[in-house]
């Protein structure tokens, strides 16, 4: 027997009719389970973050930082267990781009001022571009070409680190400007890596006409 469900690949479907129960089974695994986890905590960190109740920021940020932990434990664990799927591969990058673009959305309204609008700005703009470009890769059957690198790795390090930092102490408290900081470091870290993945994917459109 058959069911309904479509298989998909890092980011988009593969052009499966059905799967079955087999595939179903292997979706339902710790790994996977820990990033539907990840995406459940963004309504609740947001809602937290906004409720009157006393330093419901840091409670925010606890729960942010135990989002970006589970991010690494995921993949630390399918690594291990080899429970690596299509579908977690799928999942595991939307559930950060939404996780990070919540978080900015909320400090940029908190903040209220250029210098954190600007950095937010673009990083969230650069999450959609390579998202856009790495489905395109894909479809070209070129997505190695535009694999994360260590750069990628750095970046996100410092994009969490200043976030947690500025959900954690909000304007005018210490340590605020470090976080603003390590944003900007992100945000230039996000623009280089941008740059170099829109030169592969340039390289691979030329070699391919």
């Amino acid at each position: 027997m058959h069911y309904g469900v479509k298989k998909y690949n890092y980011y988009g479907i593969i052009p499966v009719q059905h799967a079955t129960p087999h595939d179903i089974d292997t979706m339902i695994n710790i790994p996977n389970i820990l990033t539907l986890l990840r995406i459940l905590l963004i309504p609740i960190i947001v809602g937290v973050f906004y409720a009157p109740i006393e330093q419901g920021n840091l409670i925010a940020c606890a729960l942010f930082t135990l989002a970006a932990f589970t991010d690494w434990l995921d993949g630390y664990l399918a690594r291990k267990l080899d429970q690596s799927t299509p579908f977690g591969a799928f999942l595991d990058p939307v559930a950060d781009k939404i996780t990070v673009a919540a978080a900015l959305t909320m400090l940029v309204e908190v903040h209220a001022t250029w210098w954190l609008t600007i950095p937010a700005i673009v990083i969230i703009s650069r999450e959609i571009v390579i998202s856009a470009l790495r489905e395109w890769m894909a479809e070209a059957g070129q997505r190695a070409n535009i694999a994360v690198s260590y750069l990628g790795k750095i970046k996100t390090t410092a994009q969490m680190v200043a976030i947690i930092l500025l959900l954690a102490f909000l304007p005018g408290e210490q340590y605020t400007w470090t976080g603003v900081l390590l944003l900007y470091v992100a945000a230039t870290l996000t623009l280089w890596s941008m740059v170099s993945y829109l030169l592969a994917a340039w390289r691979t459109l030329k070699e391919s006409e």
